[in-house]
């Protein structure tokens, strides 16, 4: 297998051989070269957040830190507390087995679950995106480290036949 010296041929074989008309391939040659095509994703989706979508993460960075976590068992430790021993079994507002508690705890899961799954869809979204850009980075980089290569090539080569005439010029006098 020879080594590609197109960049064409590179754009080719990265796009999986799919058949480019002329004018997509100048078009494609065009926006690797002459436009930037890094773009900050965090930003970009930053800017298309709604206010559901902050909330979402808000909570979801709240849910999961060691302060929820703490604050939480506390709180169900606070109400075994209330429940077993401040009242008595007889005007405990959720006596044992605490079938209350177990159902606020099951609203909160039912709330909190689907809420953390929109804030890792968005997550993952960004990170997709972060994957083409890191793409097309890596394309243009590849490309231009191509084209470097090929023009160092030509100067090495003009050095050369430089460096020739001008030995051949030394021998003849």
């Amino acid at each position: 297998m020879g080594q590609i010296k197109t960049k064409k041929e590179i754009v080719k074989m990265l796009l999986k051989n799919k058949e480019l008309e002329n004018e997509d391939e100048s078009q494609l040659m065009e926006i690797l070269f002459n436009e930037p095509i890094a773009i900050d994703v965090d930003k970009q989706a930053e800017e298309n957040e709604t206010w559901k979508d902050k909330l979402a993460d808000k909570i979801t960075e709240k849910a999961g830190s060691w302060g929820f976590i703490v604050g939480f068992v506390l709180f169900l430790i606070l109400w075994m507390v209330i429940n077993l021993i401040i009242l008595s079994e007889d005007n405990a507002f959720d006596p044992y087995p605490f079938i209350l508690l177990n159902l606020f705890l099951s609203c909160i899961a039912a709330l909190q679950a689907p809420i953390i799954m929109m804030s890792q869809n968005r997550a993952a979204k960004k990170d997709t995106l972060r994957g083409k850009n890191d793409y097309k980075t890596d394309l243009k980089s590849e490309l231009i480290l191509e084209e470097l290569h090929d023009q160092m090539t030509k100067i090495i080569s003009n050095q050369n036949k430089i460096l020739k005439m001008l030995n051949d010029d030394e021998k003849d006098k």
